[in-house]
């Protein structure tokens, strides 16, 4: 099982991806795994979500997790679709105790201090900087940083193509989160592939 840091490091955006159709999710995978972004994070936020993460598993090189997972049933229930990793908004005491005992690598949401502690005091190091710009931005996660040395983040919501080099600059992130890559509606394969690959020079 990966590590989050390894998983971290795999690209510099990791696609937030809301699968509304399942015909879409293996070509929407193939399309980003080609341009050069291996991992991929389909959201709960969709009746085919779960069905979605099992269809990417197939697909050669991609590391599949589940985002938007908000309680231990949630945790479960991707775990069993084959998530390989786990992203959630927030960090509750009842969640990070089951991704622990899972062993999962997890990537929960903090936007202030005494998150970030919570999620300390559970032996976590790695955490989603969400909602990332309505948080205060980069300006805001500079502030949060300085007294967490050791923690290294993943800047998510808001973060465009134009500014994701700004926070990939921050030696503190390791990647960002990204929803442009893939737009709504029935996948442009050759754009997502496009889309990618620039995504994925951003830290060449």
């Amino acid at each position: 099982m990966r590590a989050i840091e390894t998983i971290m490091r795999t690209a510099p955006v990791i696609p937030v991806l809301v699968i509304e159709d399942i015909a879409h999710a293996r070509p929407v995978a193939e399309a980003l795994v080609a341009g050069g972004l291996c991992v991929l994070e389909v959201t709960l936020r969709t009746p085919c979500a779960l069905e979605a993460i099992q269809e990417m598993r197939q697909v050669a090189g991609a590391i599949v997790g589940a985002g938007t997972v908000l309680n231990p049933a949630d945790l479960r229930a991707s775990l069993d679709a084959g998530a390989e990793f786990i992203v959630s908004p927030g960090l509750t005491e009842p969640l990070g105790k089951a991704a622990g005992e899972a062993g999962i690598a997890f990537l929960p949401g903090v936007a202030n201090s005494g998150d970030i502690m919570r999620g300390l005091d559970m032996g976590l190091m790695h955490f989603k900087f969400f909602p990332a710009m309505a948080s205060g931005g980069l300006p805001a996660l500079k502030a949060l940083a300085g007294p967490f040395g050791q923690v290294s983040f993943c800047p998510t919501g808001g973060i465009t193509s134009e500014t994701a080099p700004d926070w990939l600059a921050f030696p503190p992130v390791l990647c960002v989160g990204g929803s442009w890559i893939v737009g709504k509606g029935v996948p442009d394969t050759a754009a997502i592939t496009a889309a990618a690959a620039r995504a994925s020079a951003l830290r060449d």
